[in-house]
């Protein structure tokens, strides 16, 4: 029985060779969409110090307030809700598809004790 992929790239049916392949495939996408990830939390805290620097202000309240306030920041924000959303997807993606070769096993052997059953 083959597997047919919806729309989304998903596996819909349960063939372990299909959600192996699916697997392999994704990993990379998942390594970059973590390193992604990782890669902007890090950056978060230099670019807070390096937009503090920037203001004119003498107060560090008032410096860090206007770093968390620039644009620059808050696209920063925006590339990280991304990355998060992206690592998540393919997170899951890959566990279902994990699940879907336990599945497959748990049925191959009742299915097997099931026929010996029947002999």
């Amino acid at each position: 029985m083959g597997a047919k992929a919806d729309r989304k790239g998903e596996i819909a049916v349960t063939d372990p060779n299909e959600a192996v392949n699916f697997i392999i495939k994704n990993s990379v996408k998942f390594a970059e969409a973590k390193a992604q990830r990782i890669y902007l939390e890090q950056f978060r805290s230099t670019k807070k110090s390096l937009l503090m620097n920037e203001s004119t202000e003498k107060a560090a309240n008032a410096r860090e307030q206007y770093a968390y306030s620039h644009p620059d920041y808050q696209e920063l924000l925006s590339g990280l809700r991304a990355a998060v959303a992206t690592e998540e997807e393919l997170k899951w993606k890959l566990e279902s598809a994990r699940l879907r070769v336990e599945i497959w096993k748990t049925q191959s052997f009742a299915d097997r004790q099931q026929d010996k059953t029947m002999r």
